[in-house]
């Protein structure tokens, strides 16, 4: 007996007989198809996702490396800054290491000065006045002895000779220097008086011009010094211009003594 051919033989491609039997169909799905037969969406969607799905930082964790920090907004986040400079282009020093502008003491001190010739004419004029004074009473007192009254003229006029002598002598003595350390003053005609005031000492420098010392143009400077009462000194006869400078020297002396403080 002859064996069939082998291309009528059925072929086993593994498709379903049912399957290859039926053609494909050209119609389109039914649209009335139940949704439950359709494959279920995985997408988390809502509540759920927030609740099941992993939250990501990666957008979060850009827009925080984008955005300032609230330590750069408020000024505590080290910046970097300039250093300063001077106006030669030189880096400045700090401010507690700035070079401290100390006076040239030996440009404020003086020798020795007198007062000028001015003040004898008031000191004469005062002294003279006081004479006349004297003479007045001693007058009215000698005429009830009897006693003439050319012996009160020859007594009024030898004392107006003595204080005419005293004004220049105390004009000749009276003088008064700025040192380093203090204000010195010398004078006295009869007893010679030396002071030394100390910078550290003074607590404030004035000037005063009193009726006369005004017509002759002159002032008289007061240096007010911290203790008892009375340790004030005067130095008088002073023209206008001398008066300031000689204050003007003695405050800043003593403000350099005290380190800053003001008179």
């Amino acid at each position: 007996m002859t064996p069939p051919a082998d291309d009528e033989s059925p072929v086993d491609d593994g498709t379903p007989a049912d399957e290859a039997d039926d053609p494909p169909s050209d119609d389109p799905p039914d649209s009335d198809a139940s949704p439950d037969d359709s494959p279920a969406d995985t997408t988390p969607t809502g509540e759920s996702a927030g609740d099941d799905a992993p939250v990501s930082d990666s957008r979060e964790d850009v827009r925080s490396s984008d955005a300032p920090t609230a330590d750069a907004l408020s000024g505590d986040s080290p910046a970097e800054t300039t250093p300063a400079t001077s106006e030669q282009g030189r880096p400045a020093a700090p401010a507690d290491e700035q070079p401290s502008q100390s006076l040239d003491i030996e440009e404020y001190t003086t020798d020795h000065r007198s007062l000028s010739a001015s003040v004898q004419l008031i000191w004469a004029l005062r002294a003279l006045v006081g004479v006349a004074i004297i003479s007045a009473v001693a007058a009215f007192l000698l005429q009830r002895f009897d006693v003439p009254f050319s012996y009160v003229g020859i007594g009024a006029l030898g004392l107006a000779i003595v204080a005419l002598v005293w004004v220049h002598l105390r004009h000749r003595i009276w003088t008064y220097r700025v040192r380093e350390d203090a204000l010195f003053l010398e004078r006295g005609v009869v007893t010679r008086v030396n002071t030394v005031v100390p910078y550290v000492r003074i607590q404030h420098v004035d000037t005063q011009r009193g009726p006369l010392e005004r017509a002759f143009g002159l002032s008289t400077l007061v240096v007010y010094t911290a203790g008892s009462r009375g340790a004030d000194v005067s130095i008088p006869g002073l023209t206008t211009h001398e008066a300031t400078d000689l204050q003007q020297r003695v405050k800043d002396l003593a403000i350099e003594t005290e380190g800053g403080d003001a008179l």
